[in-house]
């Protein structure tokens, strides 16, 4: 997964998990104009559900933006990009090609 910050102001308490909630990526912060990329282990995730990513703006305000699929334990997907801007997050997903 991917979080780039194109807001003006930092991010803090970032963390990216599945519905499950068996491994957690945790970022203490981004910084405006920075991105954060890490690995995510679903090996321990053995049903359906979707990916979330929750953290605090510069305001204070708490922000939860999720989706996506996985199915039994197996993402669907290569890439989680998210892309946080002032008033809004955006969501890509980049998919396999077969």
């Amino acid at each position: 997964m991917k979080i780039k910050n194109d807001s003006s102001e930092p991010i803090t308490n970032v963390e990216f998990t599945t519905t499950e909630k068996l491994d957690v990526i945790k970022i203490e912060r981004i910084e405006p104009n920075e991105s954060a990329t890490e690995f995510l282990s679903m090996r321990k995730n053995k049903s359906d559900g979707a990916y979330s990513l929750t953290f605090t703006r510069a305001s204070g305000k708490n922000e939860i933006s999720g989706g996506g699929y996985y199915t039994n334990g197996g993402s669907l997907d290569h890439w989680v990009d998210f892309i946080i801007e002032n008033d809004t997050t955006i969501v890509k997903f980049d998919a396999p090609i077969y």
